[in-house]
């Protein structure tokens, strides 16, 4: 099949998250499976946009702000709308991975006007709003969406407030995980010991992602551990200034690094060397960097209100708190001085993304999304 995704923004300092990972990572999957696919999107980054992002073929133009002060809403060029027209035209299905933002509107614009089938995957960002932007945007942008073949989506919360959004008569929507490609057996064995330990946060700095906590956690941690150290990677979101405030006032200025955003590749390469991953933001839906420091074979430690704590817990795959600096801390340090606990959160982890987060699984169900949105095989056959 020939097979389009579309996402809002990629670039060389991952300020789009996750969304990006996911759709190079399902892609990915299914070229190996014979299928050929493409990636469209917009580029930020200092080079132009390269041909292949995480050996997915990418069709890239450079972001501008069409509409200040709106964030990601506002970001587009003109000749976007072309290649989204092209694309369309000769795609099987595409697959939007939609936010409330112009480019998602143009791609959605582009299938329907194309008469090609498509997916959407909100991955959270489309839910009830009630701003009088959101509701002027909305009146062009939900007629679109409803008119998709299906509407994925991670939890029974996301999927809550997207029926709110699309109304009676919409799509319907399917459950499906965000995948990672499972580790090679053996790998990611966690060696280091307390003194010396990498502890890692990786994501935006934004008020949801919670830096603050994460260095709060790290006094902690460094009052019993002094060669400990700490790490924050991330494009900044308003929380940069506040985060070196903390810092310089906690007396970690020697302890504590931010070593700036990290494309994808980096990314996950920074989090492999990690000797624990924490991630202390709340209402985080599917956190594709949990996924991949699970798959490297790096202990995580998650909140409660993590979408995937539950299954973790329960897998004993990652060590999840309540989100305090004192549960953070209180969970770093017991991955740092028991090597057993880490070798069995590390192995579980492992499993958890072969047996259930793995990208072969999700590239299954997709496979058949699209045979029924693309009219090869009825709707819900196996």
């Amino acid at each position: 099949m020939r097979i389009v995704h579309t996402v809002t923004l990629t670039g060389d300092d991952g300020a789009y998250g996750g969304p990006v990972s996911v759709a190079t990572g399902q892609l990915a999957e299914l070229a190996a499976r014979g299928h050929e696919v493409a990636l469209v999107s917009l580029w930020r980054g200092r080079a132009a946009p390269p041909r292949t992002l995480d050996g997915v073929p990418l069709r890239a133009h450079r972001a501008r702000t069409l509409v200040p002060g709106q964030g990601f809403l506002g970001l587009f060029h003109p000749r976007l709308v072309l290649t989204l027209w092209r694309l369309a035209g000769r795609a099987d299905v595409l697959h939007v991975h939609a936010g409330r933002d112009l480019v998602s509107l143009a791609a959605l614009a582009a299938a329907v006007l194309r008469r090609r089938p498509f997916v959407v995957q909100t991955h959270g960002m489309v839910q009830p709003r009630r701003s009088a932007a959101v509701r002027l945007f909305d009146r062009c942008y939900v007629p679109l969406l409803r008119r998709a073949r299906a509407a994925l989506v991670l939890t029974e919360a996301e999927e809550t407030g997207l029926r709110r959004v699309l109304r009676p008569g919409g799509p319907p929507t399917v459950r499906l995980p965000n995948g990672v490609r499972p580790p090679e057996e053996g790998e990611g064995e966690p060696e280091d010991p307390p003194d010396g330990a990498d502890v890692l946060f990786l994501a935006r700095l934004h008020r949801r992602k919670r830096p603050e906590a994460f260095v709060r956690m790290a006094a902690l941690v460094r009052a019993e551990h002094p060669g400990v150290s700490f790490t924050l990677h991330g494009a900044d979101e308003g929380r940069l200034a506040p985060v070196r405030r903390l810092i310089a006032e906690e007396g970690l200025v020697e302890a504590v690094e931010y070593g700036g955003p990290l494309d994808h590749a980096a990314a996950v390469r920074r989090i492999a060397r990690a000797t624990v991953y924490v991630l202390p933001s709340v209402d985080e839906p599917f956190p594709m960097s949990v996924l991949e420091a699970l798959a490297a074979g790096t202990p995580v430690v998650c909140t409660d209100s993590c979408g995937i704590a539950a299954e973790l817990e329960r897998r004993e795959a990652a060590l999840v708190t309540d989100g305090s600096p004192g549960a953070l801390a209180d969970a770093v340090l017991s991955l740092l001085e028991d090597r057993s606990l880490r070798e069995r959160t590390a192995a579980a982890g492992r499993a958890a993304v072969r047996e259930r987060f793995s990208a072969a699984a999700v590239a299954d169900r997709l496979e058949r999304l699209y045979g029924a949105a693309a009219g090869a095989v009825r709707p819900g056959a196996r």
